[in-house]
């Protein structure tokens, strides 16, 4: 018996929908990789039936001129509520993704901020630091060069003593100073401790301390030596002397001079020594 066109429409229909729905499977099935439908034999047999099912039916109502009326498969509406299920919730994802991305720009933003903090508060540290250093290393120098002279002999002879003292006067004139001293109390009875003392009364000198450099270059000419600087010294004594006003003492160390150097002294020594006999008005 021939179909109707009408039914065989409705046939071609029906097998067009079930087309689509296994389309629609399948497409559900690669749009959500979570969760693929196995299309296994035991699946490939039931398709098989279904649409066995669906053409003997179609054949049927075909014959007896009766509509018919395709029943959606239940496997169908399963994978429509899954569908449904993974929409919600990817959008629910799709919510907490952008929940997520504020919170990570906001900590970003705060990490910058606390990198910022953390480099101001770095360099505010290394300058405090300096600065405790540098004072910290003050207050030991000013220790080292108020405490008291105590023996001390870094070369281990009295000449070697005191060439590093007069290199260390060139650099560090406090510390050389000190240096002269500590000469002078280490060998008290040496050529080289008279000669720590003339230094010593040429920077007093320079320092406009004019009474302890008198002290120095006195000390240097304890009991009047013959050495090559004692002339010149003795002029030295004589000036500080009347720098401070102490004329009759400066008119003594000049008559010394007279005495005791003025014969081997240079013109230019003997020079000096008038003048200063000028100013302090010696007879």
């Amino acid at each position: 018996m021939m179909l109707k066109p009408d039914l065989f429409r409705s046939k071609k229909a029906v097998l067009t929908a079930i087309g689509l729905a296994l389309i629609a499977g399948t497409t559900v099935a690669q749009t959500v990789p979570n969760e693929p439908i196995q299309w296994d034999k035991r699946r490939l047999d039931q398709l098989e039936r279904m649409v066995r099912r669906v053409d003997r039916a179609l054949n049927q109502s075909s014959a007896a001129g009766e509509p018919f009326i395709l029943q959606t498969d239940p496997e169908v509406l399963a994978l429509q509520g899954r569908v449904s299920t993974l929409d919600r919730r990817v959008n629910d994802v799709e919510a907490t993704l952008q929940r997520v991305n504020g919170d990570v720009e906001r900590m970003t933003f705060q990490l910058e901020e606390a990198s910022r903090d953390n480099a101001a508060l770095r360099t505010r540290l290394t300058d405090f630091e300096r600065r405790v250093k540098a004072i910290e290393d003050a207050a030991r120098a000013e220790a080292e060069l108020n405490g008291p002279i105590a023996a001390h002999s870094p070369t281990g002879n009295a000449a070697g003593d005191l060439a590093a003292a007069m290199r260390l006067v060139t650099t560090e004139p406090a510390r050389g100073g000190r240096a002269l001293e500590t000469v002078v109390v280490t060998w008290p009875d040496t050529p080289q401790a008279r000669e720590a003392n003339v230094a010593l009364g040429d920077m007093r000198v320079a320092a406009r301390d004019q009474a302890g450099a008198v002290q120095a270059y006195a000390a240097a000419l304890s009991g009047w030596p013959r050495a090559a600087w004692a002339a010149e010294t003795t002029i030295k004594l004589a000036t500080a002397l009347e720098a401070s006003d102490r004329d009759t003492q400066a008119c003594g160390a000049l008559g010394e001079f007279s005495r005791r150097y003025a014969e081997g002294a240079t013109a230019a020594l003997r020079t000096r020594a008038t003048q200063v006999k000028t100013r302090a008005g010696c007879n």
